[in-house]
């Protein structure tokens, strides 16, 4: 039957939500470039004041999971995200503008939560649209959006701030959220059945294979049932340690390689793509063979292994070999993206729709607790330590905790969902 469902799909939605995803993760990455250029000083904020604004994003991001996913899955993801759209733009713009650290404060908190529904509301989307043996390569296009955001935006944010200031970085970089508002408007459907570009005989091929998906899983009545799922809190728990190394790396790359002898901006914006570079090829692998071999354990769990031990090689290293260390630290970051679309294809696969949407913003929420504490604590340490060392193992142990919540989690589906994962309905 799946060769009967219209593949124009990936070519009208994936490039959308990808430049969407790309324009979130720009206004909310960008702050890590600041940071380490003049914002600081012109503002008055102390190391551990820029500790607190960098991850007071995830914070916000946090308490409006769950809420925003409802909403998507049961109203309208589409619209959603078009008034997000707007309202984060206009935050990360008038970032560029302010003079008083309590309203950079608010600003910062603001964005988080304006943003929290961006990626269930995509999730959410996308189960709509791409079936079982396509959903990690679905998932991954979208999350590409981060580190390929993260490669040209480095390159891009280091000229901007050495041309002409921190200030109009961030003006630059919030505004074509704003604009591309109107575009996503006009290009995207919530459902198969919304879309005039689908014949009514494609509409009925992809319903007809979603719903045979459906059929193969046991009912769930409810939130509460799904949240105490001890698979759903494995995950949980896993993607919050995950998220630690995750975003401890990418608030504060930027400053590790700024602190390297006789760096300057460009050459730190240059310097900071690299291991994006390498993370966008390990996560099309990843996804290519996760969804081919629909295997999803073993795309994610040695990733995050592998990712723990560069972190770890780095720290033995020592700040002294400045080359050997960035190259361990490119092997991490490359690692620890690599398993996004396998590791969110598992949930649709395990829970009927009325809870999966719900269920990834849980996890998606707990990730935010996990990326608070990292960007926040990698930058407590680097600040009260004098160096980066103590925040490497810190990166490490989140990483190596989250290859072996992975196990565990996988262990209790395999023997819990695994008839419902054998289902093929095509």
């Amino acid at each position: 039957m799946e060769n009967h469902i219209a593949q124009s799909r990936w070519y009208r939605l994936i490039p959308v939500a990808f430049i969407t995803y790309s324009l979130a993760y720009l206004d909310r990455a960008n702050f890590g470039f600041g940071a380490a250029s003049g914002m600081a000083t012109d503002l008055g904020i102390t190391p551990a004041m820029s500790s607190l604004l960098g991850s007071l994003f995830f914070l916000g991001y946090f308490f409006f999971q769950i809420p925003g996913a409802h909403y998507a899955a049961h109203n309208s993801a589409k619209r959603l995200i078009f008034w997000s759209l707007i309202l984060w733009g206009s935050l990360a713009t008038a970032t560029g503008m302010v003079s008083d650290v309590n309203l950079l404060i608010v600003i910062r908190f603001m964005l988080g939560v304006v943003e929290s529904a961006v990626m269930p509301a995509m999730l959410i989307l996308l189960s709509n649209w791409f079936t079982k043996t396509e959903r990690s390569r679905a998932n991954t296009f979208l999350i590409l959006g981060n580190p390929a955001t993260v490669l040209w935006m480095s390159i891009l944010s280091g000229y901007l701030i050495e041309a002409m200031g921190w200030r109009w970085m961030f003006i630059l970089e919030g505004i074509p959220a704003v604009v591309w508002a109107f575009f996503w408007w006009r290009l995207v459907d919530d459902k198969p059945a919304d879309a005039k570009w689908l014949t009514d005989p494609e509409k009925q091929a992809l319903a007809n294979q979603l719903q045979a998906e459906q059929q193969g899983l046991k009912p769930v009545k409810n939130y509460s049932e799904a949240f105490r799922s001890r698979t759903v809190i494995l995950l949980s728990l896993q993607y919050a340690f995950w998220s630690i190394g995750v975003y401890g790396f990418v608030m504060w790359l930027p400053s590790i390689i700024k602190a390297a002898p006789n760096m300057d901006m460009v050459t730190t914006g240059w310097l900071s793509s690299v291991p994006y570079l390498l993370a966008i090829i390990a996560m099309l692998s990843a996804s290519y063979f996760s969804d081919k071999t629909l295997n999803r354990k073993v795309f994610v769990w040695p990733f995050l292994f592998i990712g723990a031990l560069a972190f770890y090689a780095s720290y033995v290293v020592g700040p002294d070999s400045f080359w050997v260390s960035f190259g361990l630290l490119t092997v991490a970051g490359g690692a620890m993206y690599a398993p996004y679309g396998p590791f969110f294809a598992i949930i649709p696969e395990i829970l009927p729709r009325n809870v999966a949407g719900g269920a990834m913003a849980l996890i998606n929420s707990m990730g935010a607790l996990g990326s608070f504490a990292g960007s926040y604590i990698v930058g407590y340490l680097n600040g009260t330590t004098g160096g980066f060392g103590a925040s490497y193992i810190f990166m490490a142990g989140s990483l190596f905790l989250a290859a072996v919540l992975t196990l565990l989690a996988v262990k209790s589906t395999t023997a819990t969902h695994q008839p419902k994962l054998a289902v093929n309905p095509a």
